[in-house]
């Protein structure tokens, strides 16, 4: 089997499909910057297209054979490109190889010498973006790859000149398995994406294969409270690095104090105060994530004041807890929740707030993951004072199991289904008031409801 790294040279030349991803296109920037020839196709424009066109990549609208140059030697395809693409099934004509994207980043990782790794079942991007302010403020200078926007970046990457790379590192599909982690980080493990796992046991298989991907010299850091991943992680013998929110752990939190949305604590390792942290999101799962963000800073060998300053800094990132504006007086927030265990820890961060009313339009991601989670979702649905249900996002599925938002909405007493998202705002429009705290949930587009609401 040919490998990524026999063509991760000068001057070879490469084609990516689905080169406006959020994962492609800085894979594509940053191939182009180690001397490799690129060319690219998506199905529509948009700004990552735009700023590939604006370093000299040549991009493609739509995907056809002939879009592929023939001089090209490689491919890397997105997800979401399956055999039947056309430029998939050209490249296979000609005999080209064809990569998956994670093969190429985990080729790429090789070229640095500090690799982080961000897993886990929920927090990744949050953890990333965390890591990423850490490693600004220590002037790392560090290559980034998030799967959301961050506002210090004005972008979900970065191309850097340091020796330092962090990623978001995702189970799904065992992709993660393709990277080279020096430094990986597991914030927690739970059953998800069971359209592809058998069972609890698989995913916890899938995490365990991935931290035994690190070196000797290099970190496991696990979340010492979370049952699962200690449990996945014993079978390796290894020295694990830990975080939590308790003393027993490498890293732990001490001294949390809380103001409204704001939390301060100190970073205890060593039994010392390593450092004090002010953070500006809310939630405990965020001072978890923050104290795995410290670890692994403390692992690279940044400084106290480099995690004080950067997550100092950190206001959020894309799409998690994210404030959109304000409509007749209530607050507009936008979270990328889409498993029952990530509402139960937003509604958990939103309850202390003191809001008047919680208002949450949720929009579950795939068919599957609703059947799966059925009862779950319906714990915590019913919390809020008003649930307001958008039909599934379908994303890669089919409803082949017959199954709809409006099932949910008939176990809620607070719950209503909408088939036409335009009627769900009308009915925002009439309910919202001050005092109210409005939150779109979930992976699909139901952000576009509340962002409505504020264009009008």
């Amino acid at each position: 089997m040919e490998s990524f790294s026999d063509y991760y040279w000068a001057g070879r030349k490469g084609h990516l499909i689905g080169v406006g991803g959020v994962s492609m296109s800085p894979l594509a920037e940053v191939l182009s910057e180690a001397g490799l020839v690129i060319t690219g196709s998506d199905l529509r424009d948009g700004a990552n297209i735009e700023h590939l066109r604006s370093v000299g990549i040549k991009v493609f609208i739509g995907q056809k054979a002939e879009n592929i140059p023939e001089d090209t030697e490689f491919i890397v395809r997105t997800a979401a490109a399956r055999d039947d693409n056309p430029e998939v099934a050209e490249a296979r004509r000609r005999g080209l190889p064809v990569f998956e994207r994670t093969q190429a980043w985990g080729a790429i990782m090789k070229d640095y010498r500090n690799s982080l790794c961000i897993s886990g079942t929920h927090g990744k991007t949050t953890t990333t973006s965390m890591c990423t302010h850490i490693l600004m403020a220590a002037e790392r200078d560090p290559t980034v790859m998030i799967g959301g926007t961050l506002p210090l970046l004005h972008a979900n990457h970065r191309v850097g000149a340091g020796d330092t790379i962090v990623m978001e590192a995702c189970e799904y599909y065992n992709s993660f398995h393709a990277f080279s982690p020096t430094v990986a980080v597991i914030l927690n493990i739970e059953k998800d994406h069971m359209d592809f796992f058998k069972d609890l046991e698989d995913v916890k298989a899938s995490f365990r294969k991935f931290a035994s991907l690190v070196p000797p010299r290099g970190f496991i850091i696990a979340n010492a409270e979370d049952p699962n991943t200690m449990d996945a992680l014993k079978p390796l013998d290894r020295d694990i690095f830990t975080f939590g929110m308790n003393k027993g752990a490498d890293v732990y939190a001490a001294n949390i104090q809380r103001h409204g949305s704001e939390t301060e604590f100190d970073v205890i390792y060593c039994e010392e105060v390593f450092t004090h942290v002010n953070l500006r999101v809310p939630g405990d799962h965020n001072i978890k994530n923050a104290l795995a963000a410290s670890a692994a800073a403390i692992c690279l060998g940044c400084s106290p004041a480099a995690i004080r300053y950067g997550l100092a800094g950190f206001a959020g990132a894309n799409r998690r807890f994210e404030f959109k504006g304000k409509f007749n007086g209530a607050d507009i927030y936008d979270d990328y929740a889409h498993h029952p265990r990530e509402l139960q820890v937003l509604l958990d961060a939103v309850k202390p707030l003191g809001y008047r009313r919680v208002i949450v339009v949720f929009q579950p991601h795939t068919y599957s993951r609703t059947k799966e989670f059925f009862n779950e979702f319906v714990e915590q649905l019913k919390r809020p004072d008003f649930c307001y249900l958008a039909e599934i996002y379908a994303a890669r599925e089919k409803n082949t199991l017959g199954i709809s938002s409006a099932d949910l909405a008939r176990e809620l007493p607070n719950g209503q289904f909408f088939a036409d998202n335009a009627e769900l705002e009308k009915t925002l429009r009439a309910v919202a008031s001050p005092g109210d705290i409005i939150l779109t949930v979930g992976a699909g587009d139901v952000y576009r409801i509340g962002e409505k609401l504020l264009e009008n």
